[in-house]
């Protein structure tokens, strides 16, 4: 089992978009943690939470900023087998009526064919667990 962490999003964007005065002290953990994950070199990211994260920067400034920032973390490779493991994801979830993005069930897939957890704020990563043999990986005071 690796010790590597599929890192989603949501906590990628409270560590690089968000000021650290204007987080929750849970928000504040979760940073934290992935402060850590980083220093360990166990953060993994792959392109679409990179585009996710780059998407809707107020300024070109921010996002130039924000761009030079995240060029400090390689790509996860993704090939057709992870597209096409994310599309059973997503057929498997909406055969028991969970539905999600493509982004998700992309995250998912990764994570299960590499034995990866997922680190997330999301509440939908909990609801694809259940019908998903994945992991996700502990948010400090989130309950998960």
């Amino acid at each position: 089992m690796s010790l590597n962490v599929l890192v989603d999003t949501s906590v990628w964007s409270l560590a690089l978009r968000r000021r650290p005065r204007d987080l929750s002290p849970v928000e504040a953990a979760i940073v934290t943690g992935l402060s850590e994950l980083v220093t360990a070199g166990r953060a993994r990211l792959i392109g679409m939470v990179r585009q996710e994260l780059l998407s809707g920067i107020q300024t070109p400034e921010q996002y130039e900023k924000l761009r030079k920032t995240l060029r400090a973390y390689p790509d996860e490779p993704v090939n057709v087998d992870d597209f096409e493991a994310a599309a059973k994801a997503n057929n498997n979830c909406r055969a028991k009526g969970i539905t999600g993005s493509a982004v998700d069930f992309l995250i998912c897939a990764i994570a299960m064919r590499r034995e990866w957890p997922i680190f997330t704020t999301d509440p939908d990563f909990g609801r694809y667990a259940n019908v998903l043999s994945l992991r996700l990986h502990p948010a400090p005071g989130s309950g998960t």
